[in-house]
């Protein structure tokens, strides 16, 4: 099959969308993530990150394609009859692992925010860069599996998925820094990005769920739609504007009636 067909280059089209759609999430944690190495390390942990994720991606896409019947066959039950039943594969695992240690990532930030004691000298220890880097690869892995196995929706050409993970990473690449860089200026944004980060994981959890035919006292456990997704990021994010102006204006408020008491204690 000839690569730039005209069906080769709209499916490339379609899986560069793809790619930029659902790494939404996966450069905001990259964006958090790097945040625990060195500040003179931080470009480079992202950057090289992605660089190898993305490597590492293409190396899971070929094997995925070779192997997709062992990433599906299951790997163990578990029967307690109207508590919990299941039939868990190496894909429904993979994503259940993502989907908890996203959670406890998000939570343990929000519990470092709301125990911080000093907003301008951060305690924590700086994790070392190999730690970073391989923290960040590992969740790029996690989050490839469903936009690999979306990619074999529209496409089967190796190449062709190739191509786009490889424009998807540069892509990443060049947002990663603006991404972090406004969440280090913006520093109130920084817990609408932990929210929505548990979010992600909230989605992970109940997609690794649905995969594994998981149900809890007698409940089937479905997945979070994309759709749904983003319209929880969209309430999230304009809850968090409309906050934030109102908290200015009541500041403001406050402001202009200090000034006034002072003006008739002068009088």
């Amino acid at each position: 099959m000839e690569l730039f067909s005209v069906e080769n280059l709209i499916s490339l089209f379609m899986l560069v969308l793809l790619q930029a759609v659902l790494g939404f999430d996966n450069l905001l944690y990259i964006s958090l993530e790097s945040k625990r190495a060195p500040v003179d390390k931080q470009r480079m942990v992202r950057r090289l990150g992605i660089a190898l994720a993305v490597i590492l991606r293409i190396v899971l896409l070929f094997v995925i394609m070779r192997m997709i019947q062992y990433f599906q066959a299951p790997v163990f039950n578990l029967g307690w009859t109207g508590v919990v039943e299941g039939e868990f594969n190496f894909h429904s695992l993979i994503v259940l692992v993502g989907g908890v240690f996203i959670l406890y990532t998000a939570t343990k930030e929000i519990w470092h925010m709301m125990s911080v004691q000093n907003l301008g000298h951060d305690e924590r220890k700086s994790s070392s860069v190999g730690k970073v880097i391989f923290l960040i690869v590992a969740m790029n892995l996690v989050f490839s599996f469903d936009s690999i196995l979306s990619a074999m929706a529209l496409s089967d050409v190796f190449i062709v998925m190739a191509t786009a993970i490889v424009i998807g990473g540069a892509l990443m690449i060049l947002l990663a820094d603006s991404v972090s860089n406004f969440l280090e200026k913006n520093r109130m944004y920084e817990v609408l990005g932990l929210f929505i980060l548990f979010v992600v994981g909230i989605m992970l959890l109940t997609e690794g769920g649905h995969l594994a035919q998981l149900s809890l006292f007698g409940h089937h456990i479905t997945p979070m739609t994309k759709a749904t997704f983003y319209f929880v990021i969209g309430v999230l994010v304009i809850t968090d504007v409309v906050q934030s102006r109102y908290q200015r204006k009541l500041l403001a408020q406050r402001k202009r009636s200090q000034t006034l008491a002072h003006v008739k204690e002068d009088v």
